[in-house]
């Protein structure tokens, strides 16, 4: 009996001794708050600053300014005219084309007499001509040879009707006077001005009828709406000198 009291004595103690070397259960922490990106070091009580002020009004947008510089006068290449207001002028060069009928083909320089040599045809006026008048005018020269030819004429380099650009412009050199243009749009389409240019004494230098003129151009005036006579379109041989 007491032999059974002491060994139940011993479990007991020994049972004991491994509960107290477990680890007691740690407490469950609370999760943090989710924040956004931006948020993370931001004081709780800290308040969003409120956005800036809109300008109660934008400056005038200067049209030559915004005129990209690309290193250059437009490249030469095939001339993208009007066929019925582009009116040919001597050293243009043109293509005649007549379908199925190769016996007339050809390119041609306007000679400074105004005119070109068809084949079959002779000589043809074509300088003071549109190209859709010339070629009306090819159409029935050629009905002599063929019914009903198909005929077309396109400009492939424009060289009777040119003005320049030269000074402190991106863009300076030689451009085509392809549609009507005026002075504004001229220098636009020379790329704006370099940063020194003197924007308000502006001269177009024209040669009429043997006599040198010189016009006078204020750019800052012009684009501000005063003084709009002087915005005036150029003709064939026009230098703009922008210094």
């Amino acid at each position: 009996m007491r032999t059974g009291l002491s060994w139940a004595f011993f479990v007991f103690l020994i049972s004991a001794a491994a509960v107290a070397q477990q680890e007691p259960p740690q407490p469950s922490q609370p999760k943090p708050p989710k924040t956004t990106e931006g948020q993370a070091d931001r004081p709780a009580d800290a308040k969003e600053a409120p956005a800036a002020p809109t300008p109660a009004g934008t400056p005038k947008a200067d049209p030559a300014r915004m005129a990209a510089p690309k290193g250059g006068p437009p490249k030469k290449g095939n001339a993208a005219v009007d066929d019925k207001s582009y009116v040919l002028g001597a050293e243009d060069q043109i293509s005649v084309m007549v379908n199925n009928s190769q016996e007339f083909n050809g390119t041609h320089l306007i000679r400074p007499d105004g005119r070109i040599t068809v084949n079959l045809v002779g000589e043809v006026e074509a300088a003071g001509l549109t190209p859709a008048e010339l070629t009306e005018s090819l159409k029935e020269k050629i009905k002599k040879y063929i019914l009903d030819p198909d005929v077309t004429v396109a400009v492939l380099s424009i060289n009777s009707k040119r003005f320049f650009i030269q000074g402190e412009v991106n863009r300076p050199g030689e451009y085509k006077l392809v549609v009507p243009t005026k002075i504004l749009e001229a220098l636009v389409n020379a790329g704006g001005f370099r940063d020194f240019a003197k924007t308000k004494d502006i001269v177009v230098i024209r040669e009429e009828g043997g006599n040198t003129e010189r016009l006078h151009f204020n750019y800052k005036d012009v684009i501000n709406g005063k003084h709009l006579e002087q915005n005036i379109y150029l003709k064939p041989g026009d230098i703009i000198v922008v210094r």
